[in-house]
């Protein structure tokens, strides 16, 4: 009886220790596989290029005070059609030059005011100056003085002081700098195989970073929307697989 169970247990166990030796081979052979398929390099590809600002916007308060309303207005009617003067001189259309609304406020109405107001009335009306000509708007910019000289009163409660400078046109560039960056990130993926004995092989995966729109000059201070020149840049982050 013993040796007719050990006839039937002898051929069970060789099988299932070539099972586990089989098994064993597979395991190893899978994580060898995976190991070489997972060998990748990450690389950044940096673009930047220089562009000009396209549209220029300028926000413009303008503010007439007097204890009689009729007297604020008329005066706030003379004081824009000054500004509207002053442009239009420049070379900019009338088109160019739009009103976005007038306020008028009447000081003794309000509840938490002190004492009494030397003007009772104030009222203020923003203009918006808006063109393609931004080196004309430049130009105009250094010469705004001669509004405040005239007499005009202009406020900067409610309206930036200065031109605004955007930049319009990122989608006709976007092809071009996304080529830049590309080639980029796979001249230094190239050069890290090299240095590691490796060959460099297809992308694994690969994303496109924000475009961002910098200044130029980026001194302390200088927003890019003040300046007619900027800097546009880009990051692209590109997976890339090595073989020996």
């Amino acid at each position: 009886m013993p040796e007719r169970n050990s006839g039937v247990w002898l051929p069970a166990a060789l099988l299932l220790a070539l099972g586990l030796v089989a098994g064993g081979f597979a395991i190893r052979s899978g994580i060898r596989n995976f190991r070489t398929g997972d060998r990748y390099v990450t690389v950044k590809g940096i673009a930047e290029k220089e562009v000009k600002a396209d549209l220029a916007l300028w926000p413009l308060r303008v503010t007439a005070t007097s204890n009689s309303l009729q007297e604020a207005q008329a005066r706030m009617a003379k004081d824009t059609a000054t500004v509207r003067k002053f442009f239009e001189s420049g070379g900019l259309p009338a088109g160019a030059i739009q009103i976005q609304g007038v306020e008028a406020t009447d000081l003794l109405t309000q509840t938490y005011r002190q004492g009494v107001p030397t003007s009772r009335f104030i009222v203020g009306q923003t203009l918006m100056v808006r063109t393609g000509d931004v080196d004309r708007i430049a130009a105009l910019a250094e010469r705004v003085g001669e509004i405040v000289a005239a007499g005009v009163v202009m406020s900067a409660e409610g309206a930036p002081q200065g031109p605004f400078y955007l930049f319009t046109r990122l989608n006709d560039i976007k092809p071009a700098m996304i080529a830049e960056a590309t080639r980029n990130a796979r001249a230094a993926a190239q050069q890290f195989a090299a240095d590691s004995g490796s060959s460099l092989g297809p992308i694994r995966q690969a994303s496109q970073g924000l475009f961002q729109i910098l200044p130029r000059d980026a001194a302390p201070g200088q927003t890019e929307e003040k300046q007619i020149l900027k800097t546009v840049r880009v990051v692209s982050t590109v997976d890339y697989l090595l073989s020996r």
